[in-house]
C-alpha cells in the first residue's frame, strides 16, 4: 500500500479542520478526489503551518477512511488514531495523531 499521489487527484475543497465537532487552531484540511469506475476515490490531507500531518483516504461513499498515513511513517489499514488536545479550562489548543509505532505526532510539535 502506498500513500496516494495528489497529482493524480482534482483538489475539491479546503477547510479548518474539525475532529469531534470542534475546529482544531492551525490545522488546515485539504480535500481531493477522483472518479475510478462508479466509484469517487477522496483523501483528505491535514496540514499544520503548511506541514503535513497526516492522509486519510478511501472511497466518498465509505463512512471512515480505508487507509491512513502519518507523515514519515508508512500507511495503515484505517483511519487514524487522533485526540484533541486541551487547555486546562478545556479550550482545544491542538491535535495527535498516533504513528504505526505507537508515538504521538501533533500540531502542537510542528507549530
Amino acid at each position: 500500500m502506498r500513500t496516494p499521489d495528489l497529482s493524480r487527484y482534482l483538489p475539491h475543497r479546503v477547510a479548518e479542520a474539525e475532529f469531534e465537532g470542534e475546529t482544531v487552531p492551525g490545522l488546515t484540511a485539504e480535500f481531493y478526489r477522483r472518479p475510478e469506475g462508479e466509484r469517487i476515490a477522496t483523501v483528505g490531507r491535514y496540514l499544520v503551518g503548511g506541514r503535513e500531518l497526516f492522509r486519510a483516504w478511501g472511497y466518498a461513499d465509505e463512512e471512515h477512511c480505508r487507509h491512513s498515513a502519518v507523515s514519515g511513517h508508512p500507511p495503515v489499514d484505517g483511519c487514524p488514531v487522533v485526540e484533541l488536545e486541551r487547555d486546562p479550562g478545556g479550550s482545544v489548543v491542538g491535535l495527535r495523531v498516533r504513528t504505526p509505532g505507537g508515538e504521538w505526532a501533533g500540531t502542537r510539535h510542528l507549530e
